[in-house]
């Protein structure tokens, strides 16, 4: 039996969309109500806001560009703001996006908890919402989630100390600190629990010793991912347990952490002579950490490329705002409390001295002249 006609152009319509953007998935989500019957005609032209969380963190700042110009592209305009880590400026620059009438919202959070009443106020709008890389939490009206796989960043991380300290092949044992992002991230956790998925065996069989004792999330967590916060915990690390040992592993989440967690180690002698730094992981693959990377330091770095996961957030919201339906590749895993937000998770890709060139080079992601 054949369709209705409205059908048939809805569909067109939402292939148009996923092919002129080049997506791959299969579409398997469900779209909420909010804002996601908008016609493509009315809203040619339209204004998207985009809500970063601080420009202190270089990926932020491409991500929020890489966004207005795949959004231009495509005909649309961007309202880009950054909110220098302030909840509440965020909760405001976004309110304003809402009174001038921004047609569609993509957010990054700062604290996922704190978008209740704001994002009513999109409701109440018709304004649809992509929580972008950090899931928004205890609210209904967000509609899809555009993200990496973060546990599987964590696993990689932890997998990487595993293999570079021979734990398989029975070494040990060895001494490793932790560390993991902001508390009110909901990234952390997830981080967090794929780097544990793969350290906790090694930890109980005492092949990694934790000399501080510090192994619960709460004890290891970093508020607002950061360094300078790091350092000093490292500083205290090394002062109370490190005097008469030596750190062989340092499980970092993010390169700016990593940053600190050197700048600590260097003060008291690791990396000269026959102290050299431990192991030391990170994420986003930030300019300044793949140069250490490249010098000996930060041992590796997981890379996330921001223009893939823009692509994302531009498809989901383009096709929101054209009758479509976003797509998705899960639809289980992103429970924020009030509802399972469909998501699009994106693989991560770690990265070292061995192969940033291939990665990072070669994906045009860097240029040689950068990282000299």
């Amino acid at each position: 039996m054949s369709r209705p006609r409205a059908v048939r152009l809805r569909t067109a319509t939402a292939l148009i969309a996923v092919l002129g953007l080049g997506a791959t998935a299969t579409a398997c989500g469900q779209s909420s109500n909010t804002g996601s019957g908008s016609s493509g005609s009315s809203n040619k032209g339209a204004t998207i806001g985009i809500s970063m969380p601080t420009k202190s963190s270089e990926r932020w700042i491409a991500d929020g560009n890489n966004m207005v110009k795949q959004l231009k592209d495509l005909g649309y305009k961007a309202d880009l703001q950054y909110a220098d880590n302030d909840t509440s400026a965020q909760v405001n620059q976004i309110q304003n996006m809402i009174t001038k009438g921004d047609k569609a919202l993509v957010i990054a959070a700062i604290d996922g908890t704190t978008m209740t009443d704001v994002l009513s106020q999109a409701a109440a709008s018709k304004i649809p919402v992509i929580s972008y890389d950090r899931l928004i939490l205890g609210t209904p009206n967000v509609d899809y989630y555009a993200t990496f796989d973060n546990f599987k960043v964590g696993q990689l991380q932890g997998g990487y100390i595993v293999d570079k300290l021979g734990l398989k092949n029975g070494k040990g044992p060895f001494n490793i600190e932790l560390f993991a992002g902001s508390p009110d991230d909901n990234n952390t956790k997830y981080f967090f629990n794929g780097a544990m998925n793969v350290l906790e065996p090694y930890i109980k069989s005492g092949k990694l010793k934790v000399r501080s004792g510090q192994t619960s999330l709460a004890q290891v967590s970093t508020l607002r991912w950061d360094g300078a916060t790091a350092q000093k915990r490292m500083d205290d690390l090394l002062s109370a347990h490190y005097t008469s040992a030596k750190v062989d592993a340092v499980l970092s989440p993010y390169d700016g952490i990593s940053i600190g967690i050197i700048s600590s180690l260097k003060s008291v002698g690791y990396g000269k002579g026959s102290k050299p730094l431990p192991i030391i992981t990170g994420s986003d693959a930030e300019l300044a950490s793949v140069k250490s990377i490249i010098a000996g330091e930060q041992t590796s770095t997981i890379y996330k490329d921001t223009r893939k996961l823009a692509k994302v957030a531009v498809q989901m919201t383009n096709a929101l705002l054209t009758g479509g339906k976003p797509e998705v590749n899960d639809t289980k895993q992103y429970n924020n409390g009030k509802k399972i937000v469909p998501t699009y998770l994106l693989p991560p890709v770690l990265v070292d001295k061995s192969n940033y060139e291939k990665e990072l080079v070669g994906g045009g992601y860097y240029t040689d002249a950068q990282l000299k």
